[in-house]
């Protein structure tokens, strides 16, 4: 994989904290840099789009879900998986949604651009943009592995952004889990 179809290096690199072979729904998955990364290393992958174009970029490598998740009924009720991936995409609406199918166990990646962002690009409006500890408040009761707020440098110039890895932690664990820092799947 090259070029913009690249795996963000957050997702990447969090990725060694899910179950080897678990289940992990991809949300707002758009053309499918994840999906396909995900499902190469040996995940079970949904990745969910409302718009089928781009999903078709990806079909035959997971299971793919057409919805409008903005506009429309949770496409999932009920489902649970080991990991929960969301980049470069902001519903607040969707929190409860998204942590409801968070398996016991499992890690909750999250990435986008945050506050400030506005003064250099888009996204500007306040909508797709996360305030100051966002994340860290929506992930309230998960384990939080990583956070970070601030501007990262980029070929383009750069970008506000927001980023955390959480875990649902599994109840009544008498021996502390380890989780690692630093690493990346696959690599």
């Amino acid at each position: 994989m090259h070029g913009p179809s690249l795996p963000s290096p957050w997702v990447q690199r969090f990725a060694a904290l899910l179950r080897p072979g678990g289940s992990v729904l991809d949300v707002a998955c758009g053309s499918g840099r994840h999906v396909q990364w995900l499902s190469e290393q040996g995940f079970a992958v949904t990745g969910v789009d409302r718009d089928a174009g781009a999903l078709a970029a990806v079909e035959g490598q997971a299971e793919l879900l057409v919805a409008d998740i903005e506009g429309g009924p949770w496409p999932l009720p009920g489902r649970r998986f080991d990991g929960v991936v969301v980049t470069n995409y902001l519903w607040r609406p969707l929190f409860p949604q998204l942590r409801a199918a968070l398996a016991e166990g499992g890690v909750y990646l999250h990435e986008t651009f945050a506050d400030g962002h506005q003064h250099i690009g888009r996204p500007a409006r306040p909508d797709f943009l996360l305030q100051r500890g966002e994340l860290l408040q929506a992930c309230a009761g998960l384990r939080i592995v990583a956070f970070e707020d601030g501007f990262e440098e980029g070929p383009t110039g750069g970008r506000y952004v927001q980023r955390i890895a959480a875990v649902h932690e599994a109840h009544g664990a008498t021996v502390p889990v380890r989780y690692p820092l630093g690493t990346t799947a696959g690599g």
